[in-house]
């Protein structure tokens, strides 16, 4: 019972969120959803986020994320590539950039069917396509360069407002010293509050 409800007051918000700001909103922001198994609750120090995941664009980046969630990977992880205007990166545990999970890679899975617009959540990789692993970035605005070079794995549906007050870094690395970290992240099928 406490998970339905927990999970009906995520939609609501979401639905509350879309309703206030109506066609203002893009499309990362608009799509509540209702399924708790690809819905994410991330919990930062300003509040709430909820994102949505799409396992219909990137089904093998969507599970290895989904792993990594319930394994307790993500807390405690900063933001520690933070770029005003353009990006949140956070997923690895050693801050630099460089750390990433004991699961390995996962395959690229771009798609032009949806774009980097605000609140898309995608996964960070090295040159290589393939590389990409526990590290995942959220978008602050648009970016087309990113589109089919990417893979896009969720959206943010409600709480993008505590994802524009993470500590931003400085130059053009983005690099943030002392960086917000992720407080707890879980799936809204495992949420019990």
């Amino acid at each position: 019972m406490r998970r339905r409800s927990l999970m009906a007051r995520i939609v609501a918000g979401a639905s509350l969120v879309t309703g206030v700001m109506g066609t203002a909103m893009s499309e990362a922001e608009a799509a509540p959803t209702t399924d708790p198994q690809n819905t994410v609750i991330m919990d930062l120090k300003d509040g709430r986020v909820v994102i949505q995941l799409l396992p219909d664009l990137a089904p093998k980046a969507v599970e290895h994320f989904k792993t990594l969630v319930k394994q307790g990977f993500y807390d405690g992880t900063p933001f520690h590539r933070v770029i005003d205007g353009f990006m949140a990166q956070g997923g690895d545990p050693t801050g630099t950039g460089t750390g990433g999970s004991k699961l390995g890679t996962v395959p690229g899975e771009f798609t032009t069917k949806k774009h980097f617009l605000r609140g898309v959540v995608g996964a960070a990789r090295t040159a290589d396509p393939n590389s990409a692993d526990s590290q995942f970035f959220i978008m602050f605005g648009p970016a087309p360069s990113l589109d089919g070079q990417y893979t896009i794995f969720g959206q943010v549906v409600s709480g993008m407002e505590y994802v524009d007050k993470i500590k931003r870094g400085s130059g053009q690395s983005g690099m943030v010293q002392g960086p917000d970290k992720i407080i707890h992240m879980r799936l809204a099928a495992d949420a019990k509050s």
